[in-house]
């Protein structure tokens, strides 16, 4: 059975128990130096009659376990409540997100990239019973999230698509539909779909090849144009420039359509060009909901059952245990008179 904690960062404090640990030994040695200091047996002996070390050692202990306890609580340790099985009809969505330097053109605003995501975020809400997965691309494709129904990671994944993620850049367009292509599942001769937005600003040969391919393999494609065609100049996000070419003209990059067409074409699917984002989502899902669909089953892990009560119900235990455990044992005066004599 697996066992986790809903909220692990709050087991960090947890490294304070050493830390405890050692500034006990310190305070034993500081009591131990401080009572050799005074010098007097008798007078240590009538100033420590009623000490208990045992006591004591009982009431760091007791601290300890407490406060890791209430981390534990905090933490919020859980175990599954036995899940739930969700079945419902649905696509294999496979998003290719461009995020080269180019997609912060600013012939659409506020720039191309953040049009772009704007879109895919539309499309994770209204795409609620397909699986979605997202490859990100510049000069390499990268799988940044595998095909999964947890719609809310897929925003956060998105979220952080920027020309940073990917190194090297460039617009391979061909090893985004390849690397969308080997996420799905190879049973499945169908209910695919791949959605590439892009500005297809640099030309890739592979590309028109690799769309076949897709189209053999059951996938439809549909491609995003994102830009204009008169273009935009490009600001060096590094230097806030404008970047310039070899003979020092402003670079203009340019929506590249054609390719972006050819593409949708060979494989079956629709060109669209991103103006409002609404009803290109739109346009999008409703090609999708009038495909033939396949019975997706989840299994629902969310149903976790919750224990920190019983952390905390025990923290409160043992806090009450140590206001009853005094440091000092009760020594009746006849037992004081003998330690005197």
């Amino acid at each position: 059975m697996n066992f986790r904690f809903e909220h692990i960062e709050y087991l960090i404090p947890l490294v304070l128990v050493p830390v405890m640990i050692v500034l006990y030994y310190l305070v034993l040695k500081w009591k131990t130096t401080t009572l050799k200091k005074i010098g007097n047996e008798k007078l240590i002996r009538e100033l420590i009659l009623n000490y208990s070390r045992r006591n004591f050692l009982i009431k760091f202990v007791i601290i300890c376990v407490a406060f890791a306890l209430t981390s534990f609580a905090a933490a919020n340790f859980q175990r599954p409540g036995g899940g739930e099985k969700i079945r419902r009809q649905g696509l294999d969505v496979m998003i290719a997100l461009d995020v080269s330097k180019s997609m912060l053109a600013t012939d659409i605003q506020p720039n191309r990239l953040e049009k772009a995501k704007l879109l895919v975020n539309r499309l994770i809400d209204k795409l609620e019973n397909d699986q979605i997965g997202l490859v990100i691309f510049a000069g390499r494709a990268y799988l940044q999230m595998p095909l999964t129904s947890d719609h809310a990671a897929a925003r956060i994944y998105v979220g952080s698509a920027s020309p940073e993620a990917v190194p090297t850049q460039g617009t391979v367009i061909g090893d985004a539909l390849e690397m969308c292509n080997t996420a799905f599942s190879k049973k499945d001769k169908k209910y695919k779909v791949v959605i590439l937005i892009s500005d297809g600003e640099d030309h890739d040969a592979r590309a028109i090849e690799l769309s076949k391919q897709l189209a053999e393999n059951g996938v439809l494609v549909n491609t995003v144009g994102v830009g204009s065609a008169t273009g935009s100049t490009l600001i060096d996000p590094t230097t806030k420039e404008m970047k310039r070419d070899d003979k020092g003209n402003p670079v203009i990059s340019k929506l590249n359509q054609q390719e972006l067409q050819q593409i949708a074409q060979t494989a079956k699917g629709q060109y669209l060009l991103l103006t409002d984002t609404d009803e290109v989502s739109d346009r999008i899902v409703a090609q999708i909901d009038a495909m033939e669909q396949k019975s997706i089953t989840d299994q629902n892990e969310a149903n976790y059952r919750s224990y920190f009560q019983w952390f905390v119900a025990a923290a409160l235990l043992l806090l009450m245990a140590d206001i009853l455990v005094a440091e000092r044992n009760q020594v009746d005066r006849k037992n004081r008179k003998l330690a005197k004599a």
